[in-house]
């Protein structure tokens, strides 16, 4: 399993999960950066995402969906607002309808991800994700993020996996 540490603060509305990889800075950044690779990671193993749209500039919009072992399609998008290869990534994660459109019902959050070689050829990504209020927080909680976030961030090795060994 990846990810090393998961903390959840209702004070300041966060939830931060961090993990650790063996790879560089640099192809940890390219699982956001491809979107091909980012499928493959971005949603728990259950509900494996699509990426429709992959804009990741500030200002670009990235959007997917996900399909459900029932074949339901949860959609979301990210409105990117930063981006530092190979280091930082900042945007708002939301949730649409069908029609790609924001699902106002659903709280965004806000997510900021940071990457940085700790030595000894790993690196830690940290996502932090900041909810508007507390109650968003518990309803997103409530939801399965924390378990999905996990989940999907446990699929990374095995990508990194097959990178190392056709090197």
């Amino acid at each position: 399993m990846t990810v090393t540490a998961v903390r959840k603060d209702p004070e300041s509305r966060t939830l931060t999960l961090e993990a650790e990889f063996d790879a560089s800075a640099e192809r940890v950044w390219e699982l956001w950066a491809d979107p091909r690779q980012l499928e493959r990671w971005w949603g728990p193993p259950t509900y494996p995402a699509t990426m429709t749209s992959h804009d990741l500039r500030p200002g670009g919009r990235v959007e997917y969906h996900m399909t459900g072992p029932e074949g339901d399609q949860p959609r979301g998008f990210w409105d990117v607002d930063e981006v530092q290869p190979p280091h930082r990534l900042v945007f708002r994660d939301g949730f649409a309808n069908d029609d790609g459109t924001p699902n106002t019902e659903l709280p965004m959050t806000t997510d900021r991800v940071t990457i940085q070689e700790i030595g000894g050829g790993k690196t830690r990504m940290s996502i932090e994700s900041e909810f508007p209020t507390v109650e968003a927080m518990e309803q997103l909680a409530a939801m399965g993020v924390e378990e999905g976030m996990t989940e999907a961030l446990g699929q990374i090795d095995a990508i990194l996996a097959e990178t190392a060994s056709a090197r």
